[in-house]
């Protein structure tokens, strides 16, 4: 169903939509950009997309449906699986004795149609709509499936909850064995719930599943974009058949409840390969148990999508070039690190060279790329699997964390000889990693002749494009400029030409969160704050001389090092996210 341009031009002249002048700029612009007519007129806002989208329905002969409006039964929706439904704005609405009708942005997209038809069995009847459709609609998945997912939670945990309640008033105070622990497990209202669980918590895009057993509840939570969320409470009887389930998917010891336990299992979801890692610990009401989702397939990511831009960016790209040395990157659990690592191998992953690594977990699977699994249990640490690999003749190596001194040596030595290595640490800015190599055992001068660049992160949320623009008090510029240097960010800001030159904070728009049935915060995913700190040779000197961490960040701003504060404010003036979500996250 290709789309006749020269139809589409006359029928947008003929509703009055575009002028001529316009239209004819329109179409030069999409000959030299070879794109087509309607994507160039969206883009320089000539058109709105539902005009744009009902005069191609009227070129092709099919119907425009809007469904912003329209609720749609769970039955219908569960026809395409949400994140089919989410990456190729399909939506199944509406189905009949002549085949299912499906609203798509794009009904050129055949082996999706041929997809869904396999899929569903029916004869799909494609439609167009609009952007705004396919948004209401996705919003439904999410508020059906709470529904769905609270029925499934109350019924199972209530038959369960008979169950157990009935074992303890018979006073059974001893602890059960490993065979009932089993049979508990494999019990169909438990497996329902844990299956509920997990499916839910990758529908809402959550990085952990935490199950806490308080003293008469077992709460569930949920953390999505870095902020947990409480997902559902139930009786404390459930917690020992869910805690059991998850045990023996991640292959623990189901008996063993006074010793904390890590573990992992896999599974697919339409299509998806995905990891959990799982975490068992004592606590006074019994155990608490915590997921860790790790999406394998997660790639393509770019150094500008994760945040990077201006001169940090430049000195990654400068230190990606470079044969031996070390990069760094630093920040806290949860902050991005192994991320933005996978992304630079991603980069300099070449038929060329020989890239491997040892890490804990294996977080992404990458081609070409030599993955070692640490297990301790086995005498498999980081300094071990590094002593191994650096026998297989690598070029680059990336070590998942430097946690101990020799793991540190490792590293350096591995640097020293001509390889160029990767690897994270845990410090709160790219000048404490310095001190924190010191404090490891490494010689100061050893760090000067590797260290080439250490990179500082922390994650923000992103406003969603619903957002509400304000400007900044007298009041408020006052307090920022007490935590902040104004003047100097604003320089900062003018030099990549973000604000005009003449821009004054109070003519500098920012933006809050605007709540919705589908973002109810406001935010949805996260992006990178950054500080890129390059070791100059002014700063070798600094090093050596045992200055501390504090000089050494000075004197990395005075040669233009961009602080994570400086970033989270960079991002906030282009209305990524909010002042707010910037000290929250920096004062964490």
């Amino acid at each position: 169903m290709q789309i006749d341009e020269e139809q589409l031009k006359k029928f947008i002249l003929d509703g009055g939509l575009v002028s001529r002048s316009d239209l004819e700029l329109s179409l030069k612009k999409a000959a030299e950009k070879k794109q087509k007519l309607g994507n160039v007129l969206l883009s320089e806002g000539k058109i709105s997309e539902t005009d744009l989208k009902r005069m191609e329905a009227f070129v092709l002969g099919i119907p425009f449906v809007n469904l912003v409006k329209q609720k749609i039964d769970l039955s219908l929706l569960s026809l395409i699986p949400e994140p089919i439904a989410r990456n190729y704005n399909i939506i199944a609405y509406k189905k009949s004795d002549s085949g299912l009708e499906v609203a798509m942005l794009d009904v050129d997209d055949l082996p999706v149609i041929d997809f869904i038809k396999k899929r569903s069995g029916f004869k799909i009847l494609p439609r167009l709509t609009d952007t705004a459709s396919i948004k209401s609609v996705l919003s439904q998945y999410r508020q059906s499936l709470d529904v769905e997912f609270k029925n499934i939670i109350q019924k199972e945990s209530t038959e369960f909850e008979n169950s157990t309640k009935a074992e303890s008033q018979e006073g059974e105070q001893e602890e059960k064995s490993e065979k009932d622990l089993l049979a508990m497990a494999e019990n169909l209202p438990v497996v329902k719930i844990v299956d509920s669980l997990i499916f839910h918590a990758i529908l809402q895009n959550a990085s952990d599943i935490h199950i806490e057993q308080g003293e008469k509840e077992l709460t569930v939570r949920y953390r999505i974009d870095g902020i947990l969320h409480d997902a559902m409470v139930l009786d404390k009887n459930a917690g020992a058949g869910i805690t059991a389930r998850i045990k023996v998917l991640a292959n623990l010891k189901l008996d063993e409840k006074r010793l904390p336990q890590d573990g992992r299992f896999k599974k697919d979801q339409d299509g998806e390969k995905i990891s959990f890692r799982v975490s068992t610990l004592p606590t006074f009401f019994g155990e608490k148990t915590v997921i860790r989702i790790l999406k394998e397939n997660a790639h393509g990511f770019s150094l500008e999508s994760l945040g990077f831009h201006g001169e940090g960016l430049e000195r990654i790209q400068d230190s990606l070039k470079q044969k031996t040395g070390m990069i760094l990157a630093t920040g806290p659990t949860g902050s991005g690190k192994t991320t933005t690592l996978y992304t630079l191998l991603e980069i300099l992953n070449k038929p060329e060279v020989n890239i491997s690594t040892v890490e804990d977990p294996i977080e992404y699977q990458m081609p070409r790329v030599n993955q070692t699994q640490v297990k301790p249990e086995i005498g498999l640490t980081f300094a071990n699997g590094l002593r191994s690999l650096l026998r297989q003749d690598p070029d680059i190596v990336m070590v998942g964390e430097i946690r101990d001194g020799e793991t540190a040596g490792l590293a350096i030595n591995a640097s020293l000889t001509g390889h160029l290595v990767l690897s994270t640490i845990h410090t709160n800015s790219a000048a404490g990693a310095i001190p924190r190599m010191i404090d490891m055992g490494v010689p100061p001068f050893l760090i000067t002749a590797t260290v080439k660049t250490i990179i500082a992160q922390r994650l923000v949320r992103r406003l969603t494009p619903n957002k509400e623009k304000y400007f900044l008090s007298e009041v408020e510029i006052k307090n920022l400029a007490k935590v902040i240097d104004l003047d100097r960010m604003l320089e900062m800001l003018k030099a990549e030409n973000v604000v005009g030159k003449k821009d004054t904070w109070d003519k500098i728009p920012f933006y809050k969160p605007v709540k919705s049935s589908e973002f109810e915060d406001g935010y949805s995913s996260r992006i990178g704050m950054h500080e890129v700190l390059k070791v100059t040779s002014s700063i070798k000197e600094m090093i050596i001389k045992g200055s501390s961490q504090d000089d050494i960040e000075a004197q990395a701003k005075k040669e233009g090092m961009m602080t994570i504060l400086e970033d989270g404010m960079f991002q906030a003036v282009l209305g990524v996210t909010t002042i707010e979500e910037v000290f929250r996250v920096v004062s964490e």
